[in-house]
């Protein structure tokens, strides 16, 4: 497939995840495999304003070989001059219209454009004609349960100088709940001839290559099924170029991993916050092993270097 000047053969992305996707975290994805990553959403007002909290979240790590950052907003040209301003530091700028979230949704943001498609469709237009990198979207099946507005609305976007489009099987009123519905996603691709990207219940090969027999969408995004299993990123990638799926990791490998994580974290954030940002990772690490509750207690209070050596030897041991 092809976005703006970029070529990506099956692509697998990195869902943005508010608070999950951080720099270190996708710094881990892309040693495990992936293609290409959104950073968590930025606010374009925030930006426009001048918050310094937002840099944090515009930083990029040496691995990261494609990289867009998705902002979200509904003024058009503060969007578009703020995309223009983050340009250059990023391969492409992803707008979201798919964040389910109450204070972004009644703020008239995310998901909640997806009931104003007219300007949904400006905000596109603006910010298509002041760029010189593609501008892409993230949405969802539609608002409210059962709506499906996803397909009028792609092509209305396209319409509007879209490069890409990532749909979400989900409305916004099932937030993450329920099964994805792919259909829609189907339905999206047949609507546009830009490329499509399935999002929703992807997680692991099986699925990866089901959605896109089913769909036709030229690439996949994994959100929610990567914490605390980067590596399926590898085993989806190779699924996708037909080749032979990867063995997870073992207990050891999987203890290089965390570790590395961890330090790419502390790095990234500080001794304090880093650490903190650690115990909830730690706890998906944990998940299906045996003893994941003790692990998960023990992850919740852990604040150094020290204590996660101690963790991840009652890991080895569980």
């Amino acid at each position: 497939m092809h976005l703006g000047e970029l070529t990506l053969d099956h692509p697998v992305f990195i869902a943005p995840m508010a608070g999950v996707t951080d720099k270190a975290f996708r710094e881990i994805c892309f040693d495990c495999g992936a293609d290409a990553a959104v950073t968590e959403m930025v606010s374009a007002k925030a930006l426009y304003y001048g918050n310094r909290g937002t840099e944090t979240l515009l930083q990029r790590a040496a691995n990261e070989k494609l990289l867009a950052v998705q902002i979200f907003g509904r003024d058009p040209e503060i969007m578009a001059d703020m995309a223009l301003a983050l340009e250059d530091r990023f391969d492409w700028i992803d707008v979201n219209m798919g964040c389910p979230m109450p204070k972004i949704v009644n703020n008239g943001e995310g998901s909640a454009l997806m009931k104003e498609p007219e300007l949904a469709a400006e905000i596109i237009r603006t910010m298509a004609k002041k760029l010189h990198k593609p501008v892409t979207v993230k949405l969802r099946r539609g608002f409210a349960a059962g709506e499906e507005t996803a397909p009028e609305l792609a092509k209305r976007l396209e319409d509007a100088g879209c490069a890409m489009l990532t749909v979400h099987g989900r409305t916004r009123e099932d937030y993450y709940a329920g099964k994805a519905d792919w259909e829609v996603i189907r339905k999206v691709k047949e609507a546009v001839s830009i490329p499509v990207i399935g999002n929703g219940d992807v997680d692991g090969p099986e699925s990866a290559q089901a959605i896109r027999e089913r769909t036709g969408c030229d690439g996949v995004m994994i959100g929610r099924a990567l914490r605390g299993r980067p590596w399926i990123l590898a085993e989806v990638s190779a699924a996708l170029r037909g080749e032979s799926v990867p063995a997870a990791p073992s207990r050891e490998e999987t203890v290089r991993i965390i570790r590395r994580h961890a330090e790419a974290e502390v790095l990234e954030k500080g001794e304090h916050v880093g650490w903190q940002e650690m115990r909830k990772h730690l706890a998906w690490y944990a998940a299906g092993f045996p003893g994941a509750a003790a692990l998960r207690k023990e992850a919740n209070v852990l604040s150094s270097k020290d204590g996660l050596e101690k963790w991840l030897g009652a890991f080895l041991k569980a």
